[in-house]
C-alpha cells in the first residue's frame, strides 16, 4: 500500500482539482440534458443506440429491463458480463451515473443481495434515486462521493464493477486502494475501461475535455497491472477489446482517438487472507 503521506498525481497534464472540475462539469451537464458522451452525427436515433448498445456487449433484454432514463450510453464495456453475479452478493459500482449497470447488477443478485453505486456528480445521483423507483429496485442505493474516497465500510463487498470511470480519476492508485479496502476477503473486481495504446498529442494529454470524455486520463496497461498489485489484488487479467475501436472513434469529431486508446476488461481478486 502507499503511504498516506504521498502527494496524488494526476496522470494527465491537469492539476487534479481542475481534471476533477472537468469531469463533474461534463457529467452534470449529461445528468440534465439527459443526452450521451457520443457527440457524432450518427448517434441520433434509437437504431443507432441499440448498435452502440451491443458493440458494448449489452443485449436486447438488457435494455428493455431498465426503464427510460437510466442508460445515458456513458460506458466503454458491459461489467456485469464479467462479474459473473450471484444471488444474495453485494455489488458496488465505482461512478455509477444514472445507474444503468446498477439495475441490471440488481436483477443478478436478486431480493437477497445489494447494489450500492457511488458517484462524485450530484446531479447524477439525483437522477440515480430517481430512477429507482421508475426500476421498483428497492435494493439499490446510491451515494455521493469520490471513487477515490469511497463511502463504504471496510470489508462489505463481494463485488467491484465500474464502466469507463477509472481512467477519470487523477489518483488511480488510490481507487485501486479503497477498492481493495472495501472488499471482503475473496471479493473481486471487474471492470470495464479504457488503457492507452500510445502516446497522445500534448493538447490532448491537457485538455480538460479530453480527460472528461474518458481519452486523456487512460493509463497504459503495465501501470494498470503496478497499481493492482500494489493494491494487494492477485489474479489481474486486463484483456484489450480490438473491437471497441469501432466505437471509440466517434468520441471525439476532430481526429480518431482509437489511435490511443481501447476498452478493455479488468480483473483481479482480494486475497481470502488479507495480508498487513
Amino acid at each position: 500500500m502507499r503511504d498516506d503521506a504521498d502527494t496524488p498525481e494526476s496522470t494527465t497534464g491537469l492539476d487534479p482539482n481542475t481534471q476533477r472540475r472537468a469531469v463533474r462539469r461534463r457529467y452534470a451537464r449529461i445528468a440534465t440534458e439527459e443526452s450521451s458522451c457520443c457527440a457524432s452525427s450518427s448517434c441520433g436515433g434509437d437504431d443507432d443506440n441499440d448498435d452502440l448498445n451491443r458493440q458494448l456487449g449489452y443485449s436486447a433484454a438488457d435494455d428493455e429491463s431498465v426503464a427510460e432514463g437510466a442508460n445515458l450510453g456513458l460506458g466503454c464495456g458491459n461489467p456485469n458480463a464479467l462479474a459473473a453475479l450471484q444471488p444474495g452478493e453485494t455489488v458496488l459500482d465505482l461512478g455509477s451515473g444514472a445507474g444503468f449497470d446498477c439495475f441490471l447488477a440488481a436483477r443478478e443478485v436478486g431480493e437477497t443481495g445489494r447494489v450500492v453505486g457511488v458517484d462524485m456528480t450530484p446531479e447524477m445521483v439525483e437522477k440515480a434515486r430517481e430512477n429507482v423507483e421508475k426500476n421498483d429496485a428497492h435494493n439499490v442505493a446510491f451515494r455521493l462521493g469520490e471513487i477515490e474516497h469511497l463511502p463504504v465500510a471496510d470489508g462489505t463487498v463481494d463485488v467491484i464493477i465500474s464502466n469507463c470511470v477509472v481512467n477519470l480519476s487523477p489518483d488511480k492508485q488510490q481507487v485501486f486502494d479503497e477498492a481493495h479496502r472495501v472488499l471482503r476477503p475473496g471479493g473481486r473486481l471487474a471492470i470495464s475501461d479504457v488503457v492507452l495504446t500510445a502516446r497522445l498529442p500534448s493538447d490532448v494529454h491537457a485538455d480538460p475535455e479530453s480527460v472528461a470524455s474518458c481519452v486523456a486520463g487512460a493509463s497504459p496497461i503495465a501501470d494498470l497491472e503496478t497499481m493492482l498489485s500494489t493494491a494487494g489484488f492477485e489474479q489481474i487479467t486486463i484483456v484489450p477489446r480490438e473491437a471497441s475501436e469501432q466505437f471509440i472513434r466517434e468520441w471525439d469529431d476532430a481526429r480518431d482517438v482509437s489511435d490511443y486508446v481501447v476498452s478493455a476488461t479488468i480483473e483481479g481478486r482480494k486475497p481470502e487472507q488479507n495480508v498487513s
